[in-house]
């Protein structure tokens, strides 16, 4: 668990249909019927807590451990290992079909004072003799390993946090993953961070290390996203994910609890119904079980109250992994919510390059639209952007070519953003009048960039 993000923004990618067979009646068994798991962070000491337990077993098909597998937890003293707690949570988990999670090998923080103590090579033999211990140890019970925990800074630069492990040199990440595979080849190895919840310099820092890892063979299975929420949700949050599942990878909610608020239970269910649009997207984990609980004290940011009560935000998760609250899009007009116009073809032109416009909504071809996998038809031609178009630049319709400018998410807060250049469909100036430019913007979710099926 790690820093909140403040005045987080964050969003989505393709729309998922409506419809489940089943509706289970807990967070498991919902996520289960999925395809997908729904877990808890947990520490054994409120195993003996009575209510939280009976909220524990009963909701959640995944654990995770909040802190009994951390380094200064699992080697408290060098080469001297301790793994009864970790040990506890894994047999918990296990006698009642749950998976783990295995969090973290590891991390700049909660080191043993002996391990804050090395630098360089010493250092780096200690760390990853660590993760070969350690992994080898659970090998075969462990679900995902975060094998890395939170090595990317925050800020502009997209660049390396500056630790004690990062000055042991830049490849310590590679060897930390090549360990932990040759130690349990079974489980999935993930790196994970906080504040990676949109497109931003960190997110795409880290984007740009895990295409380098599957590029050159490094052995990473999927990326954590903490999603450490406040009282806003960001615009790209789902196309965010997608564009890392589609360089190969698993993604998973690791860390999840959000701001209680007026926008608690949107925030969640936008969450989940994040994760059900994307196929790599594997499961949803929270961070704690009750408010009391939580890390994050007087935020009571969890899905459950301190007497074990069901929140609100409990209900739209429920919901929302049921199918109840999912978009079931009709129609193949896009109408904006701003403007209550329809995003159309302007002059009905099928040339290339014709540009797209807001008008009142019609019956014409130049207003109705067909999905194609991510591409978004029109006039027999594609809603596209030029190449690595900047914020401002008009949409238009061109021949269409399956490129990534030509690919677009339809969001579950119902924006409509570009796999390439991650900005949203936008009414230019919010302006309501017929014939207003349709262009791409940065992502915030405002009614000029909200658009349902009509």
């Amino acid at each position: 668990m790690r820093a909140l993000a403040v005045g987080l923004l964050v969003a989505g990618t393709v729309l998922v249909p409506t419809g489940a067979a089943n509706a289970g009646t807990t967070l498991g068994t919902s996520a289960a019927e999925k395809g997908r798991y729904f877990g808890a962070a947990v520490g054994t000491y409120k195993f003996n807590d009575n209510t939280y337990m009976t909220v524990l077993n009963r909701e959640f098909n995944s654990l995770v451990a909040e802190n009994e597998m951390k380094w200064d937890a699992t080697e408290p003293q060098r080469g001297v290992f301790n793994f009864s707690a970790g040990d506890r949570i894994v047999n918990h988990a296990r006698s009642r079909g749950m998976k783990v999670r295995g969090h973290t090998l590891l991390w700049h923080a909660q080191q043993p004072g002996w391990a804050q103590g090395l630098s360089g090579g010493d250092l780096r033999n200690a760390a990853i003799n660590h993760v070969t211990q350690v992994a080898s140890h659970f090998r075969g019970q462990i679900y995902s390993w975060d094998v890395v925990n939170e090595a990317f800074a925050d800020g502009g630069s997209g660049a390396r946090r500056d630790s004690n492990l990062q000055r042991t040199g830049n490849d310590w990440i590679e060897a930390a993953f090549r360990a932990a595979r040759a130690a349990d080849p079974g489980a999935k190895l993930c790196y994970n961070d906080y504040n990676t919840d949109g497109i931003n310099a960190k997110s795409t820092g880290i984007y740009n290390m895990v295409r380098d890892f599957k590029q050159r063979g490094v052995p990473i299975d999927c990326v954590g996203f903490q999603s450490h929420l406040g009282t806003t949700i960001a615009g790209d949050y789902q196309a965010n994910l997608q564009r890392f599942a589609d360089l190969g990878v698993d993604v998973e909610i690791t860390e999840l609890d959000v701001t209680q608020g007026g926008n608690q239970a949107n925030i969640y269910a936008t969450v989940t119904r994040a994760c059900l649009a994307i196929s790599r997207c594997t499961g949803i984990t929270v961070w704690g079980v009750r408010d009391c609980d939580s890390w994050r004290g007087s935020d009571n940011a969890l899905l459950f109250d301190c007497a074990g009560n069901k929140k609100p935000a409990y209900t739209a998760v429920l919901d929302a992994l049921n199918g109840g609250t999912t978009p079931n899009p009709t129609g193949n007009r896009f109408r904006n919510e701003g403007s209550g116009r329809c995003l159309d073809v302007n002059g009905a032109s099928s040339a290339n390059g014709a540009q797209m416009i807001i008008w009142d909504c019609h019956s014409n071809a130049n207003q109705q639209f067909t999905q194609n996998g991510r591409a978004l038809q029109v006039m027999g031609k594609c809603l596209d952007v030029p190449n690595n178009a900047a914020a401002g630049t008009r949409v238009q319709i061109y021949d269409c070519h399956g490129g990534a400018n030509q690919q677009w998410n339809v969001n579950s807060n119902g924006t409509i953003s570009n796999a390439q250049t991650g900005l949203c469909l936008d009414v230019n100036g919010a302006a309501t009048a017929n014939g207003s430019a349709v262009i791409v913007w940065g992502c915030h979710g405002g009614a000029n960039q909200r658009w349902a099926r009509a």
